[in-house]
């Protein structure tokens, strides 16, 4: 492929028909799957290591697109809290999964964002002609990595902390949000009502089943925090959606972060341990192995944003990625949009004139869970379902990043 066949597909601007339109050179996805996502600390996974159900979305996701793993030119895998330094987890788990030790694997951190970046990584290598299959992943453990010695730093330099900017990096993600609730009056009736409808949207889906073509099950060990028995337990289904939660039962909830402030338990994201992983391909090879296609990555923007107020990044990743693929917000059918806090979720979405209704279909962070490494993958594994389900199109999703960024990614589905 020439440089300037993928400078054509990276940075064209050619609309709507150019999004729609497909072409041998495409990066297109040929399986998409995930765990479900459970309680950190309480849930299903709270006694499993992330490399072991990080291998089972791995053996999973080449199995499901039905071809040779080692075909699999590279991996990457986004864990936002890995021990080891990261190295170990995402390789053990790919060699525990069926994958020749000759396919080679990297784990990356870009926070929040860790999931969506890592396909990101995958899709570019595959557009610039490097590889033709890859695999886009993410894994979080925060049971066993949020409030571990090892995920936080000894010390920082003095003269780094003397530059305002770089301290507001250091600042509690539940404390940015509140900047934001203050800085843009995103009131506490109004992030209870988003959270509410979030934790509804979620319920709904999950009595209606629509999860479960995207969740593999997997068996692991569960130990029961009352009587320490172990036994074993199929999770698959995403054991954080609560039904029944209203604004006026969220209102009754203690601020969690500042006496007078608006983020609280349940209209915050919740502290998640999950994965998932995307299967990607060039068109024409996907075309020549007989893989069925799923839908077409067609692009993501990533910027930076105030530390203090990191949670605004998707109100400025969204229209930079619209604009740099000649499509407006209108065009979108929907947008999957991580609910880290409500406070900015609410402001990201108003900002860009969303209408509510295209915003998290199935729900979000709020009422699934936002397990940090994995959440960028897992958005991209629910909005095809989502497209399937309601024979949409063209889906945005996004996320803001800790320290101050925000990202999104442009996906038209294939499957209707």
């Amino acid at each position: 492929m020439s440089l300037s066949n993928i400078a054509s597909n990276l940075f064209s601007k050619g609309g709507k028909a150019q999004v729609l339109s497909q072409n041998d050179n495409d990066v297109v996805i040929v399986a998409a799957v995930r765990s479900a996502i459970t309680k950190g600390m309480k849930g299903g996974f709270k006694d499993t290591r992330p490399e072991e159900y990080l291998s089972v979305i791995l053996g999973a996701v080449w199995k499901k697109a039905g071809i040779d793993p080692a075909l699999i030119e590279d991996i990457a895998v986004g864990n936002v809290l890995p021990p080891g330094g990261g190295a170990l987890t995402a390789r053990m788990a790919a060699l525990a999964a069926g994958i020749p030790d000759s396919v080679p694997i990297s784990s990356l951190n870009r926070q929040c964002s860790s999931g969506l970046q890592a396909v990101n990584t995958i899709a570019g290598e595959i557009a610039s002609g490097q590889i033709d299959i890859g695999i886009g992943a993410g894994v979080e453990s925060m049971t066993f990595g949020f409030f571990s010695s090892s995920s936080q730093p000894e010390a920082i330099s003095e003269k780094v902390l003397a530059v305002p900017k770089a301290q507001e990096c250091l600042l509690p993600m539940g404390i940015t949000s509140e900047n934001v609730s203050k800085d843009f009056g995103i009131t506490r009736q109004a992030q209870d009502e988003f959270a509410a409808k979030s934790f509804v949207k979620a319920a709904v889906a999950q009595k209606q089943g629509k999860f479960k073509n995207e969740i593999i099950p997997i068996t692991v060990k569960f130990v029961d925090p009352k009587t320490k028995n172990e036994s074993e337990i199929v999770v698959d289904k995403d054991d954080g959606i609560r039904d029944g939660v209203t604004a006026q039962s969220l209102s009754k909830l203690k601020p969690s972060f500042a006496e007078d402030g608006f983020s609280h338990a349940g209209n915050s994201s919740q502290v998640s341990d999950a994965a998932a992983a995307v299967l990607l391909a060039r068109r024409s090879v996907a075309k020549k192995l007989g893989l069925r296609i799923l839908g077409k990555f067609v692009g993501a923007s990533v910027v930076g944003v105030p530390p203090r107020i990191m949670g605004v990044g998707p109100a400025y990743a969204i229209p930079k990625l619209l604009e740099k693929h000649g499509i407006t917000k209108d065009d979108v059918d929907f947008y999957e949009i991580n609910e880290a806090f409500a406070s900015q979720a609410l402001y990201s979405i108003d900002k860009i004139g969303i209408p509510h209704e295209k915003v998290n279909p199935w729900g979000g962070g709020i009422a699934i869970g936002h397990p940090l490494g994995c959440t960028g993958a897992r958005q991209i594994v629910t909005g095809l379902s989502i497209a399937k389900d309601t024979n949409k199109k063209i889906f945005v999703t996004s996320m803001c990043i800790g320290t101050g960024m925000g990202m999104a990614a442009l996906f038209v589905s294939e499957q209707n």
